[in-house]
């Protein structure tokens, strides 16, 4: 099903994407996740925020789906809808980074960097705590994909299951962890893996 899919254009795909067609939105993820993740990184700089966002801007492709039915350019509006994501992450971040940068003003005051320290550290215990609310396979394939670099093919390998599979895997964890970033933090997913980062 999912080889006849893949030679559907853009036109047949909105369609098919307005009725919640969930092959036409995997086929949708694999056309343009790469251009969409490269395009964001022009704008954020960073590869692994990027990836962060692109996932992101396909969660809310996805959630508002009823809108595709109203689309007249399918290219245009996955990249229209990552450059405002994108751009609303960096206004976001932009009074975040204010506040984190105050923090870390008063910390290099007082030359306490062990006070710092416990602060990122709160934060990966609260994303470890997270994490291990999610299903073990669901944790691992995100461990994979995040924590050692591996593809989505290099997973699907390892893990012997499809790449779809690790695809939703992924996805599943994000929300996860980008709605608790942002409920019990109140901080966005990116901040927080710039603390997370710093380890």
């Amino acid at each position: 099903m999912t080889a006849h899919i893949s030679y559907y254009d853009d036109k047949e795909l909105l369609i098919r994407l307005s009725k919640g067609d969930e092959q036409a939105f995997a086929l949708l993820y694999d056309r343009y996740y790469r251009p969409v993740a490269q395009f964001i990184q022009q704008l954020v700089k960073s590869p692994a925020l990027a990836e962060d966002l692109a996932q992101e801007t396909f969660i809310s492709l996805w959630e508002a789906q009823q809108q595709f039915a109203n689309v007249q350019s399918l290219k245009g509006y996955v990249f229209i809808s990552a450059r405002n994501h994108a751009l609303n992450c960096l206004k976001r971040a932009s009074s975040e980074l204010a506040v984190k940068a105050e923090i870390i003003h008063h910390f290099s005051a007082l030359r306490n960097d062990t006070e710092e320290g416990m602060l990122t550290q709160a934060y990966l215990d609260h994303f470890s705590r997270i994490l291990e609310t999610l299903p073990p396979q669901t944790r691992k394939v995100f461990r994979l994909c995040r924590d050692q670099q591996y593809s989505y093919e290099d997973v699907a390998r390892r893990l012997g299951i499809s790449r779809n599979a690790v695809k939703k895997h992924m996805v599943r964890s994000m929300k996860t962890l980008r709605s608790a970033a942002e409920r019990d933090l109140g901080i966005s997913f990116g901040l927080l893996l710039t603390f997370i980062h710093r380890l």
